[in-house]
């Protein structure tokens, strides 16, 4: 069997050792660990041939699920398993709607994150057995604007991601271009992109719409 190239990004050293464990005859041995967000942008970027991450939605610098909207953004070829102990229907239908390829409870057992490891290297998705993944392309009104905003989302650039996650925190264009070292016009021309391509007309429906699209809370 050829290794993977593979990260597991949490913080808890005792649970990589034991998903490593788990997936170790699956994937290999080429795996690399990272204890918080910004780590793991980095590895990614050393590395871009990476082809699997194991990612834990509550890891420092992670905030919500605007991590995996950004490393789905930054790296489109990138097979992402999230790793959480949050297990709600709502958020597994969020990271998988986003572009997830799996959602693994830390609650599972060994036997089953492998399996759902193998699914995926198989090309497939894999889910609970609690969840109905058919459910997740569900027609109905609710769920059919989520998707869509979810569409819309995923055509931003890492930059305008970056610029809405400031807006929806509250910054104005001034504040926004002295954290991103860019131009107060950079950031007007990266906000108009933004609006347009979620065919909203301000930023606070900008902002809004992040917010619920992007919280892991109930």
């Amino acid at each position: 069997m050829a290794s993977l190239s593979s990260i597991i990004a949490d913080d808890h050293p005792l649970f990589r050792m034991a998903l490593q464990q788990a997936i170790a005859e699956v994937i290999g041995d080429e795996v690399r660990f990272t204890e918080d967000f910004e780590q793991t942008i980095e590895a990614l970027s050393k590395q871009e041939n990476t082809d699997l991450l194991f990612l834990d939605l509550k890891m420092p610098g992670n905030d919500g699920l605007t991590g995996l909207m950004n490393i789905i953004s930054s790296f489109p070829n990138l097979s992402v398993i999230i790793v959480s102990a949050e297990e709600s229907v709502q958020v597994i239908h969020k990271v998988m709607e986003m572009g997830a390829c799996a959602f693994i409870p830390k609650s599972s057992s060994l036997d089953k994150m492998a399996e759902a490891v193998e699914h995926v290297l198989n090309g497939g998705f894999w889910v609970p057995d609690y969840i109905n993944l058919d459910a997740i392309e569900n027609t109905d009104t609710q769920n059919a604007d989520i998707k869509e905003n979810l569409s819309r989302l995923a055509q931003l650039t890492p930059n305008q991601l970056k610029v809405l996650k400031m807006m929806a925190d509250g910054l104005l264009n001034k504040q926004i271009a002295y954290e991103l070292n860019i131009s107060e016009s950079t950031v007007k021309q990266h906000s108009s992109q933004v609006l347009k391509k979620l065919g909203l007309n301000n930023r606070t429906q900008a902002g809004v719409i992040y917010k619920q699209l992007t919280s892991i809370e109930n």
